[in-house]
């Protein structure tokens, strides 16, 4: 028992070794984020688990079942309360529609040589107490690929009164056991109550499943209980017998029955009160020995050292305790939502708009979707109910914090989006691989075009790594300097297994050799990457008799409509008339973002040649910008656009579009124009509110019009990198507008952390986007993809 507590302190030494071991300790995880509790390894075609719930309190209550996070289903909340990806955590479910809210606990415990064991505990309590709870449970396990999964009790008419265990194996897990134990004081229905064959305390079934499917797993288990429930009640359809309708939790049960060859298995429970029941996974390689009394001091270790770990990484004012926990919460959430993903694509290499054609030798290449190679992904999610897959646009985001909190994962996750970039340079946008994740995409957006891009936002994951290796250069870590700690934890923490993570997460950063290494290893496909944009995304500049001091250095994003531009990220918000000449501010300053990504990879392993280069580009498009993009007349960057007379001009609406020099600090401290954007950022009657920066100028006359996304709503992101920007450069640097930054800045900051803590304790949830005109969330929920940035404004991690 000791030393399995010194493992569930933190970790253990067996996953000491640098980079070699990440694997193994990232191997288990809630890696079905579109499932409010579904485990699964970082592994294609293997184990996959899942929760299914339902009251049975009527006959009607069982269309309120829960598996797949929906918003339709109108949860009062679901969050992950304290979540390490590599130690586990614990979420709570709060569902009054069904009475019940749901605690469900997940714990990491290395060894071995196949990522170790785990266990999970599902918890549940009545919401109102005041109303009788009865909520029917049902845990299963299915097997994808090669192997088998065999149930190890005997088979019995009536279920069992004890725990169910599974034997399986695969090539990648080995030998490895799943055990299903009741937990202390449950209470069942009334055993009394029971008709015919009725189960006893723990009904199971066993399902033969189709290769590719058991991500139905919902459909096979309640498709067989709706099925043999109809048979049951048959008898008492008739007028005699209405009135003796047996209650639905006896009747709304699984077949206690194990087709031949059967690869999925189901182990429900019906209770009548609070529940609990455990779920243990031992691999066989690690020689573990899991039980409940081990899994209550495990989650009591973890919860302690998250705690003490959370307090020094993202630091809050030590009065505020309702702060930290939400900042604790949202920032758990987005490591929550971390999935992994294995399938194919649906990519299309020779679609293009009419105005694309003329750049693209669309007539070479193969025309009409087709399906990729399979791949795999690990990613942070935007939304687990609205968007459970991967988003280039949002991942450089979601690494930012990640990587705040565990650089190695960050890296882990960079990696395989690296891995995507093909022998083009092209990486699609959306990531929607295999067909669990297809299942949550309307048809239209399914497919990949080839020369479509989306904002380079990796090169800021890029960024911040480098950032965060000039800091560790410059002095000791929070982590050796025990702060935000107290005695016990502290030396908890620095145990030989809480030192083994620590170097995991940061070997990295301690090791300038293996940041190298990491950094040599994406340096060529990134630069690949980088070319493609470039070659791709080129816009015209001698056509149109338009003057630059530099290089040609201009941009336009492929791939728009006549209504949006789904490829800059800012889906509707107002440019110029679809045409093959206009020319986006916000391309070429990411262009320009990305090209000093590529210098200091450059000139970090080495490669001075190319660092030249680079920096020469980015100074081609900081000078583009301002002779193409500035307008005199308006006093704000714009887009250009061409004319009825085929003339260049100025298309200007005033928004976020107007300030990406600034948000991406590519603007000079001494540049007049930028208190010009310092004016319009802080204007009322234009982007400034109370809750944040407007995407749209409230002065604009699309302001809040038609589909209303893009066009005044504030969205955490550019507010992160206003914030960011301002923090970094503009206040901190001696100029004339200092003062005038620094005044945004607070203030700025103040706002966006009142408002979504507001909305937060008021409605249960983080939001896509906030209402500029009353601070409310709006759009999905939750959204802890990159508005949990929130986290990081609070604690001033930019």
């Amino acid at each position: 028992m000791q030393l399995f507590l010194l493992l569930l302190a933190v970790a253990t030494a067996a996953f000491s070794t640098p980079v070699d071991e990440t694997d193994q300790s990232l191997l288990w995880g809630p890696y079905r984020p579109n499932l409010y509790f579904g485990i699964r390894p970082r592994l294609p075609q293997s184990l996959m688990t899942g929760l299914i719930w339902f009251s049975t309190a009527n006959y009607q209550s069982v269309q309120r079942s829960r598996h797949a996070c929906e918003q339709d289903d109108r949860l009062d909340s679901y969050t992950w309360t304290q979540y390490d990806p590599r130690e586990g955590g614990i979420q709570e479910i709060k569902d009054s529609q069904n009475n019940v809210k749901i605690t469900t606990e997940f714990l990491k415990v290395p060894g071995g040589k196949n990522g170790g064991s785990w266990a999970a505990r599902i918890k549940g309590e009545p919401m109102d107490t005041s109303n009788p709870m009865h909520i029917s449970t049902v845990f299963y396990s299915g097997l994808e690929g090669l192997g088998g999964l065999e149930m190890q009790n005997e088979p019995v008419p009536q279920g069992f009164d004890g725990p169910v265990t599974f034997a399986g194996f695969t090539p990648d897990l080995d030998d490895f056991t799943i055990r299903i134990e009741d937990g202390p004081g449950n209470v069942y229905v009334d055993e009394a109550s029971r008709i015919g064959d009725a189960v006893g305390r723990t009904s199971f079934a066993g399902y033969r499943v189709e290769p590719g499917n058991v991500w139905q797993a919902k459909k096979y288990i309640m498709d067989q209980i709706f099925a043999r429930t109809g048979e049951i009640l048959e008898p008492f359809r008739s007028q005699e017998n209405k009135g003796k309708v047996p209650s639905p939790s006896f009747t709304l049960q699984v077949s206690n029955n194990v087709q031949p060859g059967s690869n999925l298995f189901a182990v429900q429970k019906t209770f009548s009160g609070p529940f609990q029941f455990d779920v243990f996974y031992e691999s066989a390689s690690a020689n573990h020995n899991l039980d409940s009394e081990s899994l209550d001091q495990g989650i009591l270790a973890l919860t302690s050292a998250f705690a003490a770990r959370f307090k020094s990484t993202f630091p809050i004012p030590p009065s505020n305790h309702t702060a930290e926990q939400f900042s604790q919460a949202i920032t758990s959430n987005l490591l929550g939502g971390i999935g992994y993903f294995y399938g194919s694509s649906i990519e299309d290499r020779g679609f293009a708009y009419e105005w694309d054609e003329e750049d693209e030798e669309t007539d070479e290449k193969p025309r009409g979707p087709k399906l990729t190679t399979p791949k795999g992904l690990l990613t942070a999610t935007p939304s687990r109910s609205f968007f459970p897959r991967g988003f280039y646009w949002d991942e450089g985001f979601h690494l930012l914090h990640i990587g705040a909190w565990d650089n190695a994962l960050s890296l882990e996750i960079l990696k395989d989006w690296i891995n995507l970039i093909d022998e083009d340079g092209w990486v699609g946008r959306e990531q929607i691989l295999g067909e669990e994740a297809r299942s949550r995409v309307p048809k239209e957006f399914q497919t990949q075009v080839s020369t479509f891009a989306n904002p380079p936002t990796l090169a800021m994951a890029v960024t911040a790594f480098i950032n965060r290796l000039k800091a560790r250069s410059s002095g000791p870590s929070d982590f050796d300097l025990g702060m935000g700690m107290d005695d016990n934890s502290a030396q908890m923490r620095m145990s030989d297994g809480a030192r083994g993570v620590s170097t995991l997460r940061d070997i990295h950063l301690d090791d300038q050799d293996v940041a190298r290494t990491y950094l040599n290893s994406i340096y060529v496909p990134l630069r690949r990457h980088y070319e493609w944009f470039r070659r791709t995304q080129r816009g015209q500049i001698k056509q149109y008799g338009r003057k630059v001091r530099s290089r040609p250095e201009a941009y336009r994003w492929r791939g728009r409509s006549e209504t949006h531009v789904l490829t800059s990220g800012m889906d509707d918000f107002p440019r110029a008339p679809a045409h093959a000449g206009e020319l986006h501010l916000d391309l070429i300053s990411w262009m320009g973002f990305f090209s000093r990504t590529m210098k200091e990879i450059a000139e970090f392993i080495g490669e001075d040649d190319d660092a030249e280069s680079f920096a020469e580009n980015e100074n081609a498009m900081i000078q583009n910008i301002d002779d193409l993009h500035w307008s005199e007349q308006d006093q704000m960057y714009c887009d250009l656009g061409i004319n009825e007379d085929d003339e260049s001009y100025h298309e200007c609406h005033r928004g976020y579009l107007s300030l990406f020099p600034l948000l991406l600090g590519l603007v000079d401290p001494t540049s007049p124009h930028l208190g010009a954007m310092l004016d319009l950022m802080g204007d009322p009657q234009h982007l400034w509110s109370s809750y944040g920066i407007r995407s749209l100028s409230l002065s604009h006359p699309e302001f809040g019009k038609g589909e209303d996304y893009w066009k005044g709503a504030i969205w955490m992101p550019m507010n992160y990198m206003a914030l960011t920007a301002l923090h970094g450069k503009y206040a901190a640097v001696d100029g004339p507008y200092r003062e005038q930054a620094k005044k945004i800045y607070n203030e700025l900051r103040t706002n966006i952390i009142d408002n979504v803590f507001k909305e937060y304790e008021r409605t249960g949830y983080v939001w896509e986007q906030y209402n500029s005109q009353s601070g409310e969330g709006r759009r999905s929920h939750p959204f802890t993809g990159w508005t949990s940035l929130v986290t990081l404004i609070i604690s001033e991690k930019y």
